[in-house]
């Protein structure tokens, strides 16, 4: 995508803190979980039309947690990516959907599937006294 907006890496705050679940030695000492948290209002390289677009979408604060990984750089890099694919989802313009009218083959085939439904529960129900 030509003219895509980056997320600068020192606009996002990250807060490292101990991973939970289950582990061994390593697991529960070292700050490996990240928490980010990025600021559109504070953000002073994002153009205004895109500020407006996101935070309507997402509002005021984009915050990510991650703890996939071992290791506290990746998750941070991980968290950084995230926090892009939001903003990039946000910022997408879509096309307004034009309604249809649905062709008269597709309604003749859902009223003969429908059909065939019903003629294969009639089929279960027990007989009655005039059958």
């Amino acid at each position: 995508m030509a003219g895509r907006w980056i997320v600068p890496d020192d606009e996002v705050v990250f807060r490292f803190v101990a991973s939970g679940g289950p582990g061994g030695q390593h697991a529960n000492r070292s700050n490996t979980k990240v928490d980010a948290v990025f600021r559109i209002d504070d953000s002073p390289s994002m153009p205004p039309a895109l500020r407006d677009r996101v935070r309507a979408k997402l509002g005021d604060v984009v915050r990510v947690t991650v703890d996939d990984e071992r290791s506290q750089h990746r998750n941070r890099q991980l968290a950084l990516e995230r926090i892009q694919e939001r903003i990039d989802a946000a910022a997408r313009v879509e096309r307004p959907r034009r309604a249809t009218k649905p062709t008269r083959g597709s309604q003749r085939r859902r009223l003969d599937s429908k059909r065939r439904r019903g003629d294969v529960k009639r089929q279960r129900k027990r007989p009655g006294y005039d059958d």
